[in-house]
């Protein structure tokens, strides 16, 4: 096979911030070839180095990064171009898929929007029907109905938001995809039929992949080689069956053992635990099509009864799009139910008035997916936790100050004076979810709604997330329903298990018994999907 991509003792800095001037190499003496049609991929923990080579690789790097070394696509050197050369590269050459979506689509325009301006900021010569038939044709690909065209990315759950900005990496035809996470907002159907997709269209057209992720079992799978990075550096690289079955390094030898752990020791859950939380026949219907299209009613959630009981972790796993988010945001009562009724320790919440409901929500709160999606990135971590405190009026400042150092202690985020001074650009993506945790823990509520909360963590970073998890459950007495795509997670971390397939419960189950004998056909196609070791 010919070789499509090159990269020769890569070294790379950010520019120093504040009145550092030290330089540290976060992409240090790197060096692979990748070939026409080869599917590579990168694995390693946060914070190694894997997105800023993906980065470099397209030299997106911010301004005053110091690069070293050569990377060459086809012969030609990526390190010397012009500006209009880079522009020219970035989507005909190579194309990216960011792990956020959102960091790629604009919340003001629609989906259909986001691709024509793509084509023709890159194709001019195209006519209105021939871009129309190629946006079409991409979207399908990536299983995105001609329906949902004109929707807005705010429109679309977090799987088909990531859908949509594989498309837009597909749709100029590029000979190298770099794709740094693509599938952590998917359940593993999706994931799978995305992949599958993706892998399939390298191959036959001969395109390069750069598959970027921290799991193992999702490599295995569509991976021709593994290149294990850590701190900064490859430590080792070789087909996946020989990394995978005979790892040479210290480090990868550790990553498999994360990527196997033991089930988290969960509490007992006697039956005559009194009920917490119960949703009864909860509906949310969403109208969509405008003045040129039919209204379609879509049942995002559909009848939905589930109850669970103090002390409790239910898991709640399902393909995206199903209404899993929409779900436990009817709960916290962020929307408005169609129909139905969220009774919390014996109130229904929907009869509340408004000054009671603020009240009420000290007692339950949020985990999301994406830490930014709570924490305000002018203000420090302290600021962030005080916030709570100080809207709900809980304490005065100077009480409210001393209350965040110890929660900041029970996340193990210690020094913590030193973490209350930090900003969140400052922390890793696993010190930032401890604060996400510390944020929706520091109100002392009875129960807590987690999104998806460890998706975007390594092995190693979501294992000590889950763990901390476990102990703070224990210690302060928590109820959670525990949001996710990824079924060996649950295994190991939930007491029982609901799955959720168009909107609806289609079974709920203690967890041993759901995986070793799932009931429902939705269920068994979940459980075979899943990828494993």
């Amino acid at each position: 096979m010919a070789t499509l991509l090159e990269l020769h003792h890569l070294r790379v800095a950010y520019p120093p911030t504040g009145s550092s001037s030290a330089t540290g190499f976060v992409v240090d003496d790197v060096s692979f070839a990748l070939a026409a049609g080869e599917r590579l991929g990168l694995v390693g923990a946060s914070g190694c180095g894997k997105s800023t080579l993906g980065k470099a690789i397209l030299q997106l790097l911010p301004k005053g990064s110091i690069v070293e070394g050569t990377i060459v696509l086809r012969g030609r050197s990526l390190t010397q171009l012009s500006r209009k050369d880079l522009q020219q590269l970035r989507g005909e050459q190579i194309g990216l898929v960011f792990q956020d979506p959102m960091t790629r689509l604009n919340p003001l325009m629609s989906v259909y929007e986001h691709c024509d301006e793509l084509l023709r900021s890159h194709w001019p010569q195209l006519t209105r029907r021939s871009r129309q038939q190629r946006i079409v044709q991409t979207l399908e690909m990536v299983k995105i109905p001609a329906s949902r065209l004109y929707q807005y990315p705010h429109e679309f759950s977090g799987g088909m938001r990531q859908r949509v900005a594989i498309a837009l990496a597909l749709l100029l035809d590029p000979q190298l995809i770099i794709a740094d996470e693509p599938t952590t907002a998917l359940d593993v159907t999706v994931a799978a039929e995305i992949l599958d997709e993706l892998t399939r269209l390298c191959q036959e057209q001969q395109k390069g992949l750069l598959l970027i992720s921290h799991d193992l079992a999702l490599m295995a799978r569509y991976c021709d080689r593994l290149a294990v990075m850590h701190a900064g550096k490859i430590v080792e690289i070789n087909t996946a069956t020989t990394v995978l079955t005979q790892p040479q390094h210290p480090y990868t030898q550790s990553l498999l053992a994360a990527a196997h752990p033991h089930p988290l020791t969960t509490s007992a859950l006697p039956e005559a635990a009194p009920v917490l939380v119960e949703v009864q026949g909860l509906q949310r219907h969403y109208r969509l099509g405008g003045w040129l299209q039919p209204k379609t009613i879509i049942p995002a959630v559909d009848g939905v009864d589930l109850c669970l009981r103090r002390g409790e972790t239910l898991g709640l796993v399902g393909e995206s799009g199903c209404g899993k988010s929409t779900l436990s945001r009817l709960i916290l009562q962020l929307i408005p139910p169609t129909a139905g009724e969220v009774v919390f320790l014996g109130q229904s919440l929907g009869k509340l008035s408004p000054q009671d409901l603020r009240a009420a929500r000290r007692s339950f709160q949020m985990v999301f997916q994406d830490p930014h999606a709570c924490l305000n990135p002018k203000m420090t971590v302290g600021e962030n936790l005080l916030e709570p405190l100080l809207i709900h009026r809980l304490l005065d400042r100077g009480r409210a100050q001393q209350r965040v150092l110890e929660m900041l202690n029970q996340v193990e985020l210690t020094p913590s004076r030193e973490y209350y001074q930090r900003y969140p650009y400052a922390l890793s993506g696993g010190q930032r979810q401890r604060v996400a945790i510390a944020r929706a823990l520091i109100t002392q509520p009875q129960f807590v709604v987690c999104d998806e909360p460890v998706s975007m963590l390594d092995a190693h970073i979501q294992r000590q997330i889950l763990v901390l998890m476990q102990q703070l459950k224990e210690r302060l007495q928590l109820t959670y329903l525990f949001i996710t795509h990824d079924l060996a997670v649950a295994r190991g971390f939930c007491d029982r298990i609901a799955v959720m397939h168009a909107g609806k419960i289609v079974e709920v189950a203690p967890t041993a018994t759901l995986f070793a004998q799932p009931q429902h056909p939705y269920t068994q196609k979940l459980l075979a999907a899943a990828p494993s070791l």
